[in-house]
Order: structure tokens, then C-alpha cells, then sequence
């Protein structure tokens, strides 16, 4: 059963940090030429948590 939960917990975690990050990004008023920018620091730092977290819960 642990085979099924771990990825769905991590898709879970991820989805939800990403799309706050997401939100808290489009709703800053950065004036960037490009929101990429902004986006790939905030999504490498997102994984990082994640697997932070799924490792917390893991054992």
C-alpha cells in the first residue's frame, strides 16, 4: 500500500506548493522580462521541499 501512497502524497504536496507559488508570483507585480525568471528558482525549491516532506513522513 505504501508503493501507491508515497507518489500520490508527493504529486499531492507538489501541486499544492507549486500552485501557491504560482500565486504568490502572478500576484507580486514583478516586472521581470520574463516570469521564468522567477518560476525556476520557485519550482527547484519546490521539489526540494517536497522531498523534504516525503522523507519526514516516510519513516
Amino acid at each position: 500500500m505504501n508503493k501507491v501512497l508515497r507518489p500520490l502524497r508527493r504529486a499531492a504536496v507538489y501541486g499544492s506548493f507549486s500552485y501557491l507559488g504560482l500565486v504568490v508570483i502572478n500576484n507580486s507585480g514583478l516586472d521581470l522580462p520574463s516570469l521564468w525568471i522567477a518560476y525556476l528558482p520557485m519550482f527547484v525549491g519546490v521539489y526540494v521541499l517536497t522531498i523534504w516532506i516525503d522523507q519526514k513522513f516516510s519513516s
